[in-house]
């Protein structure tokens, strides 16, 4: 079974509406793969407790390490030039030489090490960062494609937690807004574009949706967001509306109002 087909029947598998014949080839497939098997419950985990996830911070100790030396260092020198106050000059020279060089050790040491963990600890939090932000697109996408409305809708909200998304997620978001049946799901569809309407292909999809949209309320929040972005390619949409018969009153008075604005 291919990567791409686990990545989609996963989130069906625990949602419980993956079909007879897709749950059978996918259960044999787990007893067989390990690795799938893992992926199952890291989903699982996922779906689960997506806001309890918590990325953890590295911890001071080694600042605190490196000082305790430090002093220790410093410390036991100290004792060592208060002996030899009367061995001569050239003693306490070399003293002093010593000391010098073991503190900067400590500091190289330190520097050095704080460097290769603080790499290892970013590397380690962005790779997670990443896997999550993954993960999480791929429930997303799966749930947008669900049965169930409200399903359908919970994907859409997923795009809060995608800061930002690749043309996969906006093409789901369009594909929502322009052909789903459901109206509130088309509605909540549009709010998360909302978020990206400085994207051409967002205001492409808006322009398209307004000529095929039937539902006022949503009607009523494109052409104000369009508007608002002084779209002039939505301009020739907005006029047709205004010439059909069958578009409500209150929706030709939002476009009378707005339209000056665009030209």
């Amino acid at each position: 079974m291919k990567k791409d087909r686990i990545d989609e029947l996963l989130p069906e598998y625990l949602d419980n509406t993956i079909s007879e014949k897709d749950r059978k080839e996918l259960e044999a497939y787990l007893a067989q793969s390990e690795d799938a098997r893992k992926e199952l419950e890291e989903m699982k985990a996922l779906f689960d407790a997506f806001e309890q996830e918590e990325v953890s911070v590295p911890s001071n100790s080694l600042r605190m390490h490196f000082e305790e030396a430090l002093q220790a260092e410093k410390s036991k020198h100290h004792k060592v030039i208060a002996l030899d106050t009367k061995h001569k000059k050239s003693s306490w020279a070399s003293n002093v030489l010593k000391i010098a060089a073991s503190v900067a050790l400590l500091v190289t040491s330190f520097q050095i090490g704080s460097v290769f963990q603080q790499n290892k600890v970013d590397n380690s939090i962005a790779s997670l960062e990443d896997e999550r932000l993954q993960m999480k697109q791929t429930v997303m996408l799966s749930l947008m494609e669900n049965q169930s409305a409200s399903k359908r809708i919970q994907g859409v909200n997923y795009i809060e937690e995608i800061p930002n998304p690749d043309d996969a997620v906006v093409d789901a978001l369009a594909k929502r807004m322009l052909n789903d049946e459901n109206d509130n799901v088309r509605l909540t569809a549009f709010e998360a574009l909302s978020r990206f309407s400085s994207s051409e292909k967002v205001k492409e999809v808006f322009i398209e949706a307004l000529g095929k949209e039937k539902n006022p309320s949503i009607q009523i929040v494109i052409i104000q967001v369009l508007v608002q972005m002084q779209e002039k390619k939505a301009i020739g949409p907005m006029q047709r509306l205004l010439e059909q018969e069958d578009t409500q009153p209150f929706i030709k008075e939002q476009i009378k109002t707005g339209l000056p604005k665009i030209i």
